[in-house]
């Protein structure tokens, strides 16, 4: 899509991440790994308007098998699946890519894309360009919310990417 496209792509963004959930994936058609995230944001970041860039917001602990490949790669790629493959969201979440070939478990489909691992069956991928990657700090975030989710003190990582592309079926 055109950035004036990307700029009409209506959707409930509140419930994407947090009731669709989505695949997260880096790296290229020799080499990638995906993993279901269910937290994620949208928006525009670094622009005056009208000419924001649209971003997607992720977060990924270190110890996640792709984390590896974010780090390496410029580009990722956010896929969501229609409700009837939600299934594939225990492979992804559950198995680690080091040991499984996710796509066989899955029963799913990819092609190779200039710009990131796209899956036939998702029904919205989001093509990415990482413009930022940092870990949280630990101290910033608010005690309640650090005790129930790094009492390991393993952060996650914040990526935002530029939206480049938004494939939808």
């Amino acid at each position: 899509m055109e950035l004036r496209e990307i700029k009409k792509f209506n959707t409930d963004i509140f419930s994407l991440f947090d009731d669709r959930w989505a695949v997260l994936t880096a790296g290229t058609g020799d080499s990638f790994n995906g993993m279901t995230i269910s937290w994620g944001s949208l928006g525009t970041l670094w622009g005056m308007p009208p000419r924001g860039k649209p971003v997607a917001t992720v977060y990924v602990r270190p110890d996640r098998y792709t984390f590896e490949f974010l780090q390496k790669s410029a580009d990722f790629t956010i896929s969501f699946f229609p409700e009837n493959l939600r299934k594939i969201h225990n492979v992804f979440g559950r198995k680690s890519g080091r040991d499984t070939d996710k796509i066989v478990a899955a029963g799913i489909h990819v092609r190779d894309s200039s710009r990131g691992v796209i899956y036939e069956e998702a029904d919205l991928t989001l093509v990415c360009r990482r413009l930022y990657a940092s870990q949280f700090d630990i101290s910033a975030i608010p005690a309640d919310i650090r005790e129930q989710f790094y009492g390991d003190n393993n952060p996650h990582y914040v990526f935002i990417g530029e939206i480049q592309d938004i494939i939808e079926k």
